[in-house]
């Protein structure tokens, strides 16, 4: 793989001014690759392409581009195995959890619009008046480290189904998997300039991209302090700004329900992908009364069940952190929870004995955590669990609410119609209702994705996320009897 080029236009091209970037390898801090970087005039020479191409593009059949999407799944399906090795190499990501969920949830995201595409009605008929949903024109993309290859299912295909071309900023810190998925793309006969990958930095070439009058529209993943900032750049062209932003899930276990299978299910959750999911129900709410067996439970789950080790070893169940930047956050964050007088019932500061290299981390669970301590407020974005206690139904509910964050909520419970009073009254995208650890491969694909509050506006995934991708255009006086 040439590491030294960007996607443009339907061809490798050198940057307009080369710059190579390290990328490291969080589980040897080693330098594995160097990666061009654009700038602001390569973005300009993506813009350009795209504009070209949209002329075309956007006026292909609902059939042409389900066989181009079919095209591409084929060919990411059969570039699995480089995918995987891809994310294990640039994030940390264990390779069976790179398998099995990066890759294998990502194909199965992608597989769920065709569906989606066959059945949508661009165009319908009321009284004289047609409504037309047609494709918003050039769409900016940008991905997070965390989830390299989701972007390309949440984003890039409903972009490429509703008719849009492309401009997509992969995360400086996770290319390897963009770069494989140019190939892919290339491979499958995408069109030129359909589709243009821009490796570079957030500070160059994603507000580039937020502030080009040629791009009609932003999809960005990502946290909520970059999130303001693509917001603010884009507002000076007024265009449509989707995003997907940070986390403070709440999993609220009620009373009667199986603790010996609810509390490892919600440390496991919490801790895949090292922690770093915008989704991770990382406050785990106990009724008071079941503290101390639910913090004896989390506390065998980590012992148990949680094997730190090389990401490429197929029994290794975390890795390590995906940078030295979220090493030092992380390891901050941990030191604040003991400062300000969490429990600590696993875990701490530090490396996990024995691995004196690498952004390797130790699995934390904390307990008697309230909603004034930091650890309560901030996206941890590591593995580290919050236990906090409640009296009633409504104080769980006012703690979970009790955060800028509304992304995703988890209810675990015996009573299905005291878990639904509850779930209808957290304040967030999602709500999983009874948790278990193979949600991962059970999970309606097709189902909304996005957040309430400071996680976002917009929503991705079926439906919802490929109508983000359309503008409504009404014809009036369209059939006059």
């Amino acid at each position: 793989m040439d590491t030294s080029k960007l996607y443009i236009d339907g061809a490798w091209v050198e940057p307009v001014s080369l710059h190579m970037r390290d990328l490291v390898n969080p589980a040897t801090e080693e330098v594995v690759a160097q990666v061009a970087m654009g700038a602001a005039t390569d973005v300009d020479r993506a813009v350009a392409a795209a504009r070209r191409a949209f002329v075309d593009y956007s006026m292909t059949s609902v059939g042409t581009r389900l066989e181009l999407i079919g095209r591409i799944i084929a060919g990411f399906e059969a570039r699995a195995d480089d995918l995987a090795r891809a994310v294990t190499t640039e994030m940390g990501s264990p390779i069976t959890f790179s398998h099995d969920v990066q890759v294998r949830r990502t194909l199965e995201n992608m597989q769920s619009f065709i569906p989606v595409l066959e059945s949508y009605q661009f165009e319908y008929l009321t009284a004289s008046t047609l409504i037309r949903r047609e494709p918003i024109g050039v769409c900016g993309l940008i991905s997070p480290w965390n989830w390299p290859l989701a972007a390309f299912a949440t984003k890039l295909i409903p972009a490429l189904a509703a008719g849009c071309t492309a401009i997509f900023k992969p995360s400086e810190f996770s290319p390897l998997s963009a770069l494989v998925m140019a190939e892919v793309l290339h491979d499958a006969g995408v069109p030129g300039g359909v589709v243009n990958i821009v490796n570079g930095e957030g500070s160059t070439v994603g507000e580039a991209m937020a502030l080009h009058p040629g791009i009609d529209m932003m999809s960005f993943t990502g946290s909520l302090r970059a999130g303001i900032l693509v917001a603010r750049a884009a507002a000076g062209t007024v265009k449509r700004v989707v995003q997907e932003l940070g986390g403070k899930s709440a999993n609220v276990i009620l009373p009667g329900a199986d603790l010996e299978r609810a509390v490892p299910a919600g440390v496991l959750r919490c801790f895949s992908n090292t922690g770093q999911s915008c989704q991770a129900p990382s406050r785990m709410l106990v009724h008071r009364s079941q503290r101390d067996e639910a913090v004896a439970l989390a506390e065998r789950t980590v012992q148990e069940r949680i094997r730190i080790g090389d990401p490429n070893a197929p029994r290794t169940s975390m890795g390590p952190l995906a940078s030295t930047m979220q090493f030092d956050r992380v390891q901050g964050l941990i030191r604040k929870g003991i400062d300000e007088g969490a429990t600590l019932v696993a875990g701490g500061t530090g490396h996990p004995e024995g691995f004196d290299r690498g952004y390797f981390v130790r699995p934390t669970v904390f307990a008697d955590v309230t909603p004034d301590m930091t650890i309560a407020k901030e996206e941890v974005f590591g593995p580290v669990l919050s236990i906090m206690t409640y009296e009633t139904d409504e104080q769980a509910v006012e703690i979970a609410n009790g955060t800028i964050y509304g992304l995703a909520a988890y209810v675990q419970t015996d009573d299905i119609e005291r878990g639904r009073k509850v779930a209808a009254r957290l304040q967030a995208g999602r709500v999983y209702f009874n948790e278990t650890p193979t949600l991962y491969a059970a999970v309606e694909r097709t189902a909304p994705f996005g957040g309430y509050k400071q996680s976002g506006n917009g929503r991705q995934q079926g439906t919802f996320g490929l109508e983000e991708f359309l503008e409504i255009k009404a014809v009036l006086g369209y059939q006059i009897d």
